[in-house]
This record gives C-alpha cells, sequence and structure tokens, in this order.
C-alpha cells in the first residue's frame, strides 16, 4: 500500500479552486458589504465615516455578519444533502464529478457580477450573486472533498489531506497576489468619481478563469470509477487498518464508542471554526477601519499565514504517524492560542509621515500569522480524516456533510456573534480575544473528549515499484 502522490496533487485541483474563490470572497466582501451599508444607513462612504465617526463603522458589522452568516446558513442545509445525493449517484464520470462541474460553472458566471453590482450601488443584486454563488459553491464542494476519501485508504488519508491542503493554498496564494496589485483599501478610500471598477473586478474574473480551468484539469485527469476499481483492494485493506475505536460496519447501527469519538470531534470543530472564522471574515476590515493601514498588508498576512500552512500541511501526516492524530491537533490548538494571545496587543502604530491618514502596520501581525497559520494546518489536517475514518467508502459523502455541518454552522453563528460583540463594546480589539477564548474552548474539548487511537502502521511499497506515478 502507497500513497499515489501525483493521483493525490491531481485531485487538489478541486481544492485549488475552492480556497481560490473563497480567498477572494472573504477578502473583499465583508468590505463591500460595510461600503454600501454605511451609505444607506449614515449616507456616506465608509471611507468618510471613518474619518468623521470612526467608530461609528462598527455599528454596521452586525449587519455585515448577518449577510455572512445567511450564506453559511445555507451551505449549513445544502453541504449534507449534496453529499448524500453524491453518495448515492452513479455515472460513467462517477459520482462526484457532475456536481464538481456544474457547481464550477454557475459559480464561475455568476462570481463577477458581485463586484459589479457592488460598484453600481446595486445591493439587492450584490447578495442574490452572493447567493447564487454560495448555493452552486456547495454543490461543487462537499463532492470535491469527498473525492480524496473515495479514492485513498484509511490509513493514507491524513498524508493525502496534506498534499491536497496544499494545492489548495496555492488557490489561495493566487487571490492573495492579486490583492496586493487590486488595492481595496485604494478603491474604498477614494472619491466616487475617481473609483475604478476594475480594481475590484479583476480578481473575482481571474478566481474565476481559473476555478474553471482547475475543474477541467480534475475532470481530464482523475476518471473515478477507474480508479476506485483498480485499488479496490487498497480501500478493503484500508478499512481494516482504520483508526477507529470499534470496526465499521454498515449493516449494523454505528457503535456508541465510534458516536462519542465523532460528536466530540465535530463538537471541537465547531468551536475552533468559530475563532478561525471570524478572523477570516473580519481581518480586512480590521486592518481598514481600525488599523488605519493599506488593504494590501492583509494580502501579506494571507501570503506568509499560506506560506507557514504549506509547511504545517506538509509535516503534520509525519507528526501524526508518530503521535496520532488527536495530539497532533492539541499541539496546532494550543500554538494558535498563542499567537492569539500575541494579537490581543496589537494595537494602531504611528500614522505615516505625509501620507493619506493610513498608519504604519503592526510588523508583529506577521509572526501572529505565521504561527497561526502553521498551528491551524495541523489541525485541519488531521480532522478531516479523523471524521471519515468513522465511515464506510459507501458514506463517505454523508460524513463530509457531517464534518462541513459542524464548519458552517460555526462560521454562520460567529460573524453574527462577534457583530454584536463589536456593537456592544465598540471595541475592535475585542476580535483577537474573542477568537482566543474559543480556540481554549475547542483545545478543552478535543483533549479531555476525544480518544488518540494511532493507525496501524501500513507496509509502504519500496523500490522501483514506490516511484510509479501510475
Amino acid at each position: 500500500m502507497k500513497l499515489n502522490k501525483k493521483r493525490t496533487a491531481l485531485i487538489g485541483f478541486a481544492f485549488f479552486g475552492i480556497l481560490l474563490l473563497w480567498q477572494v470572497y472573504d477578502s473583499w466582501c465583508p468590505t463591500f458589504l460595510t461600503d454600501i451599508f454605511a451609505r444607506r444607513i449614515y449616507g456616506m462612504s465608509s471611507a468618510e465615516l471613518k474619518l468623521s465617526e470612526p467608530e461609528t463603522i462598527l455599528n454596521v458589522q452586525w449587519i455585515v455578519g448577518i449577510i455572512m452568516a445567511c450564506d453559511n446558513l445555507a451551505a449549513l442545509i445544502l453541504l449534507p444533502i449534496f453529499g448524500s445525493l453524491s453518495d448515492r449517484t452513479h455515472t460513467r464520470i462517477g459520482k462526484r464529478m457532475p456536481y464538481i462541474l456544474v457547481g464550477t460553472f454557475v459559480s464561475a458566471i455568476a462570481f463577477p457580477f458581485i463586484p459589479l453590482f457592488f460598484h453600481n450601488g446595486n445591493i439587492a443584486g450584490m447578495v442574490i450573486m452572493m447567493a447564487i454563488v454560495l448555493i452552486f459553491m456547495m454543490m461543487y464542494r462537499n463532492p470535491a472533498v469527498s473525492l480524496m476519501p473515495d479514492i485513498t485508504p484509511k490509513p493514507l488519508r491524513a498524508k493525502a489531506n496534506g498534499i491536497i491542503n496544499i494545492m489548495g493554498y496555492f488557490g489561495g496564494a493566487f487571490a492573495t497576489v492579486l490583492g496586493i496589485f487590486m488595492v481595496l483599501s485604494k478603491y474604498i478610500n477614494a472619491p466616487d468619481a475617481e473609483r475604478n471598477l476594475w480594481t475590484i473586478e479583476l480578481p473575482f474574473i481571474v478566481a474565476s478563469v481559473l476555478m474553471t480551468v482547475s475543474a477541467l484539469v480534475l475532470f481530464f485527469t482523475i476518471k473515478e470509477n477507474k480508479i476506485e476499481a483498480d485499488i479496490a483492494d487498497e480501500l478493503a485493506e484500508g478499512e481494516r487498518l482504520a483508526a477507529v475505536e470499534t470496526p465499521v460496519d454498515d449493516d449494523k447501527p454505528m457503535s456508541k464508542a465510534n458516536k462519542r469519538m465523532l460528536l466530540a470531534i465535530l463538537g471541537a470543530e465547531f468551536l475552533w471554526f468559530m475563532s478561525d472564522n471570524a478572523i477570516g471574515t473580519y481581518i480586512g476590515n480590521y486592518v481598514i477601519y481600525y488599523l488605519n493601514s493599506v488593504s494590501s498588508a492583509t494580502m501579506y498576512l494571507t501570503i506568509i499565514g499560506g506560506v507557514a500552512s504549506v509547511i504545517g500541511f506538509a509535516i503534520a501526516g509525519t507528526i501524526a504517524d508518530r503521535i496520532g492524530r488527536k495530539w497532533t491537533i492539541s499541539t496546532g490548538l494550543a500554538i494558535t492560542f498563542v499567537a492569539l494571545i500575541i494579537m490581543c496587543s496589537v494595537t494602531p502604530t504611528r500614522r505615516i509621515t505625509g501620507d493619506n491618514g493610513e498608519y504604519v502596520f503592526p510588523a508583529v501581525l506577521f509572526a501572529v500569522w505565521a504561527i497561526k497559520g502553521f498551528g491551524m494546518a495541523l489541525v485541519h489536517n488531521c480532522s478531516f480524516p479523523m471524521v471519515v475514518e468513522l465511515c464506510s467508502s459507501k458514506k463517505i459523502g454523508k460524513f463530509t456533510g457531517y464534518y462541513y455541518t459542524a464548519s458552517m454552522s460555526a462560521q454562520t453563528v460567529t460573524p453574527i456573534a462577534l457583530g454584536l460583540v463589536f456593537k456592544a463594546t465598540f471595541k475592535w480589539g475585542a476580535l483577537p480575544i474573542y477568537s482566543c477564548a474559543l480556540i481554549a474552548a475547542s483545545f478543552a474539548v478535543f483533549t479531555l473528549l476525544v480518544k488518540n487511537i494511532k493507525a496501524e502502521k501500513v507496509a509502504n511499497i519500496k523500490g522501483i515499484e514506490a516511484i510509479d506515478g501510475d
């Protein structure tokens, strides 16, 4: 039994498209919403409001949170549905591929309309386009994520997850580079007459094109049905070597021990996604409206965090082989907690001399993002394999739905909850404190309730056969 790295990397093109789109979506859309609601409520742009009444910006964050949460609420409903549907789908091109292709192409068409409607002040059109993108990305996301465990034996999934997450971060890196050159804060701070549509439109168009290309690469290189038939024996052996408390049997109800393990993992996952999504949703506004810094600094944060994440994904599988997935995840949560504690001390720094009111970006945040990126990579790399370890190949889509139900529930709740915290405290400093508390809670739940069951070691093929890419 061996991990086919070439095939796993090709499966990773699905994650390339996912992270590419979400990086653009999360980096631009909350600021679009902040600006458009500032105009509707206060009659001035968010840049004008920041200069005249800077704390008032916090008053609209709870509305921004509700819009972002509505997207995630739809995902909470749709992800399990598409997961279960794809489990029961059988076509010539596989059970996951039809959903991946349709979801990709519709999302790619709708995505560039989001900044277009924003630029024209059409909030209804903007929100409708956001909803369409989200619905069809949910059609894409669950089947795309399920594809890896479909054709990877259980003991090899942590390492495989590292490879496909690295591919995903390459997608995020494309979006980040776009954000460095297409500076959102320059668009937001400019007078209406000087706002250039292409500054915000190009990142969305490029994301759509690259996402479509990634789906086509996946379609032409991964033949689901053939691969699953070719490695049927390895998949069966993987079931026998699974890191579960009691063997999985589709003909019997899930054992109490495995059910306890599943609920504990999902509960901890809910908490760490609440923490991580709070940072992801509001960091753009935190940089522009609290630190008063240029928005491209957020993109540099993403690059640094992405590089650290790639390192984490590259070694997480090896660490898990030595100490088990439980302690790999627990270590990642502890590292992330340290990063967020440091972030709690960050405040706006000195004003740039002769500039247009922007401040120097606090360099300590680069270190925070590197530490946090590495820590959360350890967490994400091992958590999904732990969930799908508890089911057979017939229910991977369904259990992927459980995983995303927990994460999307968190991402539904957290933008609203943190938005209300902002409204109550009028303090941007509440962001790292909020995230820090949730990471601490997830660490406690995971460490106390999840058992460390190490997968049996597999006999890896060596020699000439080990370098065979087929």
